[in-house]
């Protein structure tokens, strides 16, 4: 299994979700590839927002080498999942791909945990340390549902 975690900069909610579910997935033993990208280019090379850093930190996760990178219509071919932040980064990646965007394998993150609800991860980006707190929960609570339903446990 393949699975892309997509938001909107790549620097701060999907580096945690590649991380949350890196961490997850390697405690429950499986051979699963987990990556994140970015719809915008405007981070392009960077490593995580330092608060991002900070709280996987906290929690037992180490994202510091990860680089963002941007979301091309190409990773609808590499990846079998791929889990978007937020509607609007949906709709920046149909977008992006253009005839490419495969609606069957996209999925706002939320979804895992809470059915049908198109809850978004909020963008912690303009807020403060007890966002990026809020947004690591709902995150490790939609990756925890992620790692029950796409590995039948």
């Amino acid at each position: 299994m393949k699975i892309l975690m997509v938001c909107l900069g790549n620097i701060c909610r999907s580096p945690l979700a590649e991380g949350i579910l890196q961490h997850k997935v390697k405690e429950a033993g499986l051979d699963w590839t987990v990556d994140s990208a970015g719809t915008n280019g405007y981070h392009i090379g960077q490593e995580p927002h330092h608060l991002s850093q900070k709280v996987a930190r906290l929690n037992g996760i180490e994202i510091c080498g990860q680089r963002a990178r941007r979301f091309v219509a190409a990773d609808f071919d590499r990846y079998d999942k791929i889990y978007a932040m937020a509607a609007d980064v949906v709709l920046e990646m149909k977008r992006i791909a253009g005839s490419r965007f495969d609606g069957s394998k996209v999925e706002l993150l939320m979804n895992a945990a809470e059915p049908g609800l198109n809850k978004d991860v909020p963008d912690p980006w303009y807020g403060t340390e007890p966002g990026y707190h809020e947004v690591f929960r709902m995150i490790d609570l939609a990756c925890e549902a992620v790692i029950r339903k796409d590995a039948k446990f």
